[in-house]
């Protein structure tokens, strides 16, 4: 979803694509192997049956889906403006677009299983329980094929270490960014879900003390 916002904002406002087929197709591929080990992930149980609370869900989803997008795009940016200064082009070891276009497939790449981190539990993501050895082995693996791909240029334009270094800086940044995002809005939702019980029972208190 993050990628489709991303290539229409860019396509119209830009008019730029940030992703070639086969990167989209990469990504796919790359995306599969951490959801397959999402199920031996180490996450709280519950000893008793829970029922899904799915506007709490979709509302943080939608949250940080938005947010998700303000990465990638304002990284996309970033890239643009690089690349019409030359000495940032010098700096950044940034200067043709199809270099921009590898920049955007490892960022979204690295920044959609770090978003994994983020999401599988209640806490921080940094606290425990940390993540089960196959979860975290898949997206160990994925991330330095990714890297490889975009040192070496296998199916994208190959760009310098120090440019992935960059980008995994400010994917990590984000990391704790969106982190901070997902309690904000967890809180704001379950203290509206609070009050809004509270307020039930304060009504039906007052009808039955009428009664």
């Amino acid at each position: 979803m993050d990628i489709m916002f991303l290539v229409v904002l860019s396509t119209i406002f830009l008019d730029f694509t940030p992703l070639t087929a086969i990167m989209i197709v990469a990504m796919s591929l790359l995306d599969d192997v951490p959801i397959m080990a999402i199920a031996y992930d180490n996450t709280p149980v519950s000893e008793k049956p829970i029922r899904w609370k799915m506007p709490r869900l979709l509302g943080i989803s939608a949250v940080l889906g938005l947010f998700s997008i303000v990465e990638s795009f304002g990284l996309l940016l970033i890239g643009m403006e690089v690349l019409s200064d030359p000495l940032e082009q010098e700096f950044f070891e940034l200067v043709t677009q199809t270099q921009l276009q590898t920049l955007m497939f490892l960022q979204l790449v690295a920044g959609g299983h770090l978003l994994l981190f983020i999401t599988r539990s209640e806490r921080w993501f940094f606290l425990r329980p940390f993540p089960a050895v196959p979860l975290y082995l898949a997206i160990l693996f994925t991330q330095i094929l990714a890297i490889l791909m975009c040192a070496f240029g296998w199916l994208v334009e190959p760009i310098s270490l120090k440019l992935i270094a960059w980008i995994w800086g400010y994917n990590l940044v984000w990391m704790f960014l969106l982190g901070a995002i997902r309690l904000i809005t967890e809180r704001f939702v379950d203290y509206r879900t609070a009050r809004h019980i509270r307020s039930l029972e304060l009504v039906n208190q007052s009808l039955e003390a009428q009664s």
